[in-house]
């Protein structure tokens, strides 16, 4: 038993079932800073996501990156975040979960002090591939943390609820502080905040209870073949849409992104101890959930970077102004994260999925009358459905993925997921980023509107895999 519970029990009567022990309160303080610690770093790698976006316009002009350096600013984290997430499941089980989470947030931490002191957009770039490395530890590790810290099944779901509000809220408040910060000490700053929310965490850490360690193979080959088809695919995306589809460099990326998939496929079916058991996949509980993360991401992340562009190079606004926007989202996020999880219990996950897959298709054709004049307060009307749909579904989603496995399998599951969910998010950016550059260099309505009309069909897909395959309970 974890020693986050207390190892005794009280004698019961015949007849009668004893009673599981209670949490110590020592116990229950414990459990609780690792949800604490856990939630902290689930936070501070949300928002560099968002901060980020509203401080594109800044580092475009300090650094002098065009649409195609930006998308890398954005991508380099998010495809290095999903392509070693794959691994970093295993080294969460490997190595345990509170050593692997501390190792994540230390390396985050220096790459967060490179990223401010980056002098050009090349090193700004490198130093976001470093940090999304790390951030593919900090992820899996913190949802295994938890997994660890919590053995009643609806304790450990209120948990994962609360886990997912944290990083909710800081995608929907990271614009607002990456406006804030980039308008009043520069976008440098937006990185420089992560050093302290670091220290802060590793400080947590040291009164959190070892975790156990638990044989996970590290597939070296896997992890080669994944990195060079998502690295394939990105440039292929990225790049596509600026030196022509069929360019050379974009041609043999493609072919690129293709054998580097087969790659992936054999080295899986064959490997004694795969860092993805090709047999959980046939599971569908496994299977849908891990589809449905990557069009909510696709959605959630285009919406976002589409967004910042927009209020920023279509309607003039500061960052501080764009980030002032996403205010109202935020709240309706957190209200949503937390009716959630109850929603869920009294008509099942099922349907909660479905419906906030439909919601989300919502928000994408809301956003299609989107132009330079249409009103503000229009505007924060047509992005409530924006917030509601992730909102509602995430935790519902998380937490059927998390029984669907063994308690040996969490890390994995828990990074297979977020895997998907990056790499959704990252092809979205990449597609609206190539979308949105007018040939003029401005900011093409059409090509935003072509954006969103692909993430709805996606969405209303998955929402019909979701209702035929996923059990209700």
């Amino acid at each position: 038993m974890p020693a986050t519970h207390a190892a005794t029990t009280t004698a019961a009567p015949r007849g009668r079932q004893p009673r599981p022990a209670r949490p110590t309160p020592a116990g229950r303080g414990r459990t609780g800073l690792a949800l604490v610690a856990s939630l902290l770093g689930f936070t501070v790698i949300t928002i560099d996501v968002s901060a980020v976006n509203i401080a594109l316009p800044a580092i475009r002009d300090s650094l002098s990156g065009g649409m195609a350096g930006l998308q890398w600013v954005v991508d380099a984290y998010t495809l290095m975040f999903a392509a070693l997430m794959l691994s970093a499941g295993a080294l969460a089980d490997r190595a345990g979960a509170r050593r692997a989470y501390a190792w994540g947030v230390a390396l985050f931490t220096l790459a967060s002090l490179g990223c401010a002191l980056a002098p050009g957009i090349g090193a700004l770039v490198a130093a976001r591939v470093a940090q999304g490395g790390a951030a593919a530890v900090v992820m899996p590790a913190s949802l295994a943390l938890i997994r660890q810290a919590y053995e009643d099944a609806r304790a450990r779901a209120r948990a994962i609820a609360l886990w997912t509000v944290g990083g909710s809220v800081a995608m929907a408040a990271g614009p607002v502080l990456g406006g804030l910060l980039t308008d009043t000490a520069g976008w440098r700053a937006v990185f420089l905040l992560n050093l302290p929310v670091g220290a802060v965490i590793l400080a947590l850490l040291l009164r959190v209870p070892r975790s156990p360690r638990r044989p996970a193979a590290l597939d070296l080959g896997g992890q080669f073949s994944a990195v060079l088809a998502l690295a394939g695919l990105a440039f292929t995306v990225i790049e596509g849409g600026h030196l022509g589809w069929t360019s050379a460099p974009v041609l043999a990326a493609a072919a690129l992104t293709v054998a580097g998939g087969c790659a992936f496929r054999v080295v899986e079916a064959r490997h004694r101890q795969p860092m993805v058991p090709l047999g959980m996949l046939t599971d569908r509980r496994v299977a849908v959930p891990l589809v449905v993360g990557f069009a909510v991401n696709a959605a959630f992340y285009g919406g976002i970077f589409l967004l910042g562009l927009y209020y920023q190079q279509l309607r003039g606004m500061s960052g501080l102004e764009a980030g002032l926007m996403f205010i109202p989202m935020s709240a309706v996020v957190t209200a949503t994260n937390l009716v959630s999880p109850r929603l869920a219990e009294r008509i099942g996950r099922r349907p909660v999925i479905v419906a906030g897959q439909v919601v989300f298709t919502g928000a994408m054709l809301a956003m299609l009358p989107l132009a330079a004049r249409t009103p503000v307060w229009l505007v924060l009307v047509l992005l409530v459905p924006l917030s509601v749909g992730g909102a509602l579904l995430v935790p519902a989603l998380t937490a059927l993925l998390m029984d669907a496995v063994p308690m040996e399998r969490a890390g994995t599951a828990s990074g297979l997921l977020n895997s998907l969910r990056q790499t959704g998010g990252a092809l979205a950016v990449a597609l609206f980023g190539s979308l949105l550059a007018a040939p003029d260099g401005g900011f093409s309505l059409a090509g935003m509107r072509a954006g969103l009309l692909a993430v709805a069909g996606l969405l209303l897909a998955t929402a019909a895999l979701s209702r035929l395959f996923l059990p209700r309970g």
